[in-house]
């Protein structure tokens, strides 16, 4: 079974809807879970919005670090 309960990878949605999706499998996990996010590059934007939003409510791991593939895991904690 995956370490992850889901797995979204961004440049398959329109960019109105990336990070709706992306808060959409965050707020599904439930604590202790994670997701995957994969992405065309670096999501350091989407850190600082689940910063602002999530303050200490997660985690944050690249799997992967471009430069071409940029894969997180995200947790909640």
């Amino acid at each position: 079974m995956s370490q992850f309960k889901s797995i979204v990878n961004a440049p398959e949605f329109p960019p109105h809807l990336k990070h709706q999706t992306i808060f959409a499998a965050y707020n599904a996990l439930q604590p202790g879970e994670a997701m995957l996010l994969v992405n065309d590059h670096d999501p350091l934007p989407l850190r600082f919005q689940f910063e602002a939003m999530h303050t200490g409510q997660f985690t944050w791991e690249y799997i992967e670090q471009g430069p071409i593939n940029f894969q997180v895991k995200i947790g909640k904690v």
